[in-house]
């Protein structure tokens, strides 16, 4: 059977239409993960759960989040991203009600850990789709749209949280019920728009990317443990993993941080906090979009100096930040630009993964480096919070300063910054 060249204009028609389906399906993704938070003031006062015994059912999703992302990205490169987004949708879909039924501690963090599982069936696989669909010349286009999908996914989780709780006056409960039903919706638009590859929908593949691994060895009859042994002797990928991990160290320590420190714990009760809290995330998305159409556009799909100067901006703005008097003018802008520069390298990140290990261990690539994100976030977290609560460098030590986040995210994003200088395809 003759395949429709690339050079077709309807080539390029079914390249959006699965960009669109794969966007559509992360979209409402986070649904499924980033609105725990909300629900804590309810399960405190229901249940009488302690913050930290619900910081230990947050962290179990981190955790089994990290480990996920190893193995789904693994699998999707065995069964195909559609198959594997698809059916993530829908098990996080059941999870997420398994949690609202959630009666004390060993409930919720069996189902919500589960859910971590479930959830990384998205990334990574969905990863290797667009990267069967996108040559390197175009992937980080292609990744910038894909991680703007994520970074709008978590202003979409914050609204319909809101929703649910200031709107609707719903409990708890339903934050785990309603949501996700949009992130189910978008599991079945993957799996009837998105093919896994071009030749399933009648055009012709992409050729192996000269000088990727691909062009030495067929990668597609490897096994598991062969494309495991890959990665994880990849000297630049690990590199990259390690990067990566100080940058998502740099995002979480924003996220989690920043509305405590302007406005305490009952930041969401105020427009000023909602209006801070939808800034971060959108400065995140759109900076997403910047740097993968710099790194094609302008440095021909040459990541790594794209990655360095972002993370280099964003230690600037976030130093800018801690000298920056609480209540400033300033402050709403600069923080859009902090979540700009600190999250705007994930979509070089996730392009250079093929870059660096071929089209055909795309999602075990993108699965160990998106397991180094998540572990080393997790392990940054307790980091940050230590430091907030005793203060160690202040000449009154143990009065909590919530600003320090800013300087200590800025050594981070100098971190991330210098090991990716060392990475090339």
């Amino acid at each position: 059977m003759s395949l429709t060249p690339h050079s077709d204009p309807s080539f390029k028609h079914a390249q959006w239409r699965v960009l669109g389906a794969v966007m559509f399906c992360y979209l409402f993704y986070y649904t499924g993960r980033q609105t725990f938070g909300f629900a804590i003031p309810g399960i405190q006062k229901e249940l009488g759960l302690s913050k930290e015994t619900l910081g230990w059912i947050s962290a179990a999703m981190l955790w089994s989040y990290a480990l996920g992302q190893a193995i789904n990205g693994n699998l999707g490169d065995r069964f195909g991203g559609r198959r594997m987004m698809a059916l993530g949708a829908g098990a996080s879909f059941l999870l997420n009600w398994l949690t609202s039924f959630g009666l004390g501690f060993k409930s919720l963090a069996t189902a919500w850990g589960l859910n971590g599982l479930a959830q990384s069936m998205g990334f990574a696989p969905g990863s290797r789709l667009l990267s069967n669909w996108f040559g390197a010349h175009e992937r980080g286009k292609a990744f910038g749209f894909y991680v703007l999908a994520a970074g709008l996914s978590s202003v979409l989780s914050f609204v319909t949280s809101l929703v649910i709780l200031d709107v609707l006056k719903l409990d708890w409960r339903w934050i785990f019920r309603l949501p996700v039903i949009l992130m189910l919706i978008g599991g079945l638009a993957v799996w009837i728009f998105a093919r896994d590859r071009p030749s399933r929908a009648g055009f012709a593949d992409f050729e192996d990317d000269a000088g990727t691994p691909d062009a030495q060895t067929p990668a597609t009859q490897e096994t598991s443990w062969q494309r495991y042994a890959s990665a994880l002797t990849n000297g630049r990928l690990l590199l990259a993993g390690l990067a990566i991990g100080f940058q998502n160290t740099v995002r979480y320590g924003l996220l989690i941080w920043v509305p405590v420190h302007f406005l305490g714990e009952d930041f969401k009760s105020g427009p000023a906090g909602k209006w801070i809290s939808v800034a971060l995330p959108l400065g995140m998305a759109l900076g997403a979009v910047a740097s993968g159409w710099i790194s094609d556009r302008f440095c021909q799909s040459r990541r790594s100096g794209v990655i360095a100067s972002f993370m280099v901006l964003a230690s600037i703005s976030a130093a800018a930040m801690y000298v920056l008097p609480r209540g400033h003018a300033l402050g709403l802008p600069l923080l859009f630009l902090c979540g700009f520069f600190a999250y705007g390298p994930q979509s070089a990140f996730w392009a250079l993964a093929p870059d660096l290990l071929g089209r055909a261990r795309a999602g075990t690539a993108v699965g160990i480096m998106n397991c180094f994100a998540y572990a080393m976030a997790g392990l940054g977290e307790p980091l940050v919070g230590w430091c907030v609560q005793h203060n160690p460098w202040s000449a009154t030590p143990g009065v909590e300063n919530t600003a320090l986040v800013f300087p200590i995210v800025a050594v981070f994003a100098l971190c991330s910054a210098f090991l990716a200088l060392f990475i090339r395809r």
